[in-house]
């Protein structure tokens, strides 16, 4: 079993930058791959970033691209979000989640997930 706590979201202009982090305890953390996903209000929760277990490999959706940097830290068993040049579009909760498997980008291939954190981007 895995426990993951997200924080550092808020409220921040568009362009402005936010690092949301996930924590985890548990079993060993450095045995999982870690995704990031998001939910807007009436829309489907939708993948934002993925970073395999040892932290060497890392994918990114085409909206976050460019802008987002997924990096993780096992000595400290935590996942950090670093976005920048917030968007209106980028608003939602934001989810950590985490698979012993292989990360991928459909939810269903992950066994455990956060409680969320709010991200609201005004214009």
């Amino acid at each position: 079993q895995v426990q993951l706590v997200e924080s550092g979201g808020g409220l921040v202009q568009a362009g402005g930058s936010l690092r949301l982090s996930c924590a985890a305890s548990g079993r060993t953390f450095s045995n999982y791959d870690i995704g990031w996903f998001r939910q807007a209000p009436g829309k489907e929760r939708e993948f934002v970033t993925r970073i395999n277990w040892r932290g060497s490999h890392t994918y990114y959706s085409d909206s976050v691209k460019g802008r987002f940097t997924i990096s993780r830290d096992n000595a400290k068993n935590t996942v950090y979000l670093q976005m920048n040049s917030l968007k209106p579009e980028d608003t939602a909760v934001y989810y950590c989640a985490a698979t012993r498997g292989v990360g991928t980008s459909r939810p269903e291939n992950y066994d455990y997930w956060g409680q969320g954190t709010q991200v609201t981007v005004s214009s």
